[in-house]
């Protein structure tokens, strides 16, 4: 059924030169979605270039504290107890993903939870770039309600059987990401690939107690605690013109997945000069966005107050040149 939805791809069809020879589609289930929050299972489907599964692969881990949201993913504190800690599986975990396109939905957020995952072993994941199956959705113009698993699955006809437990889902996503990349390969499609570097800063800060039904109090490290920026000494210039370099004292707002964590893309935009907004106004000088057509409350409001916009690669150039604020 899967192969009648998707487009014919022969042996003989030119396969894209630029697209990678493999990918590694992946879903964690976590205690949390915040930065401090654990994995505590992880599944792996192999591909090769053209989308055909090599094999799979699926561990459960002790996350050491509350398992959070148990009523979402069905794994409690004596089911893990037993189970091995992250960094008794984070090299055949890296065996699974090296020399692979990281692939997931939604993959900002696994390709984060794993990131700071081996930043606590003090190890990086041998990940260069991620895919994300929303976004290659949206490239390919997919009529689907909305950007649910669930949905991409009946797109193509792919069967659910075990929705939030790591295995089933990256089943699922293998399943339709084959007729997605198959898609994009006869039209030609290029691919949405974005860089991932691993995170390597990690702060040992007590996790706060949760009040939410299901978590336990517990301490941890945390991934790079919030903390509450300077307020930006400089008066706004107003807003950036295209083809001019930034000016400090610019309100600078992000939506959207980055190749950079975002914390550490604001602290780049801040350390020179620029004022990292969390909204969007009449005020704001500049969106950072890699999906302008994503949808987003940010991206809606940037359009209509007219708000200037460039993608994450176009800012880090900026960032390389911004003018001092007029004394």
């Amino acid at each position: 059924m899967l192969e009648d939805r998707a487009p014919a791809v022969s042996s003989a069809t030119r396969w894209p030169t630029a697209y990678p020879q493999g990918y590694a589609v992946v879903d964690v289930e976590t205690t949390g979605l915040a930065r401090h929050d654990r994995i505590i299972s992880a599944a792996v489907y192999r591909l090769d270039a053209r989308g055909e599964v090599e094999d799979h692969w699926y561990t459960l881990v002790n996350p050491e504290r509350d398992p959070g949201p148990v009523w979402i993913h069905g794994l409690t504190s004596e089911v893990l107890e037993g189970a091995p800690l992250f960094t008794d599986i984070a090299e055949e975990f890296a065996a699974r993903l090296d020399g692979r396109v990281l692939v997931a939905h939604n993959a900002v957020f696994d390709w984060q939870m794993i990131a700071r995952e081996y930043a606590r072993a003090e190890r990086r994941a041998p990940v260069r770039q991620r895919l994300c199956t929303i976004a290659l959705s949206k490239e390919l113009g997919l009529p689907l309600p909305n950007h649910k698993l669930e949905s991409l699955a009946a797109h193509f006809g792919v069967v659910q059987q075990r929705a939030h437990h790591a295995l089933d889902d990256a089943r699922v996503l293998a399943e339709a990401f084959r007729p997605s990349l198959r898609a994009a390969a006869a039209a030609g499609v290029r691919l949405p690939l974005l860089e991932c570097r691993p995170l390597t800063e990690w702060s040992d800060a007590p996790v706060p107690r949760q009040s939410s039904p299901g978590y336990g109090g517990y301490g941890a490290g945390s991934w790079r605690p919030s903390r509450k920026r300077p307020a930006c000494p400089y008066p706004n210039p107003g807003r950036y013109e295209d083809g001019r370099p930034l000016k400090q004292g610019m309100r600078v707002a992000f939506s959207g997945d980055t190749s950079t964590e975002r914390e550490l893309l604001e602290d780049r935009a801040t350390e020179c000069g620029l004022h990292v907004a969390s909204g969007i106004s009449r005020l704001t000088s500049l969106l950072v966005t890699n999906d302008p057509d994503s949808g987003t409350s940010k991206t809606v409001k940037a359009r209509q107050f007219g708000t200037p916009v460039v993608d994450e690669a176009a800012f880090g150039q900026l960032l390389r040149d911004v003018e001092p604020a007029d004394e």
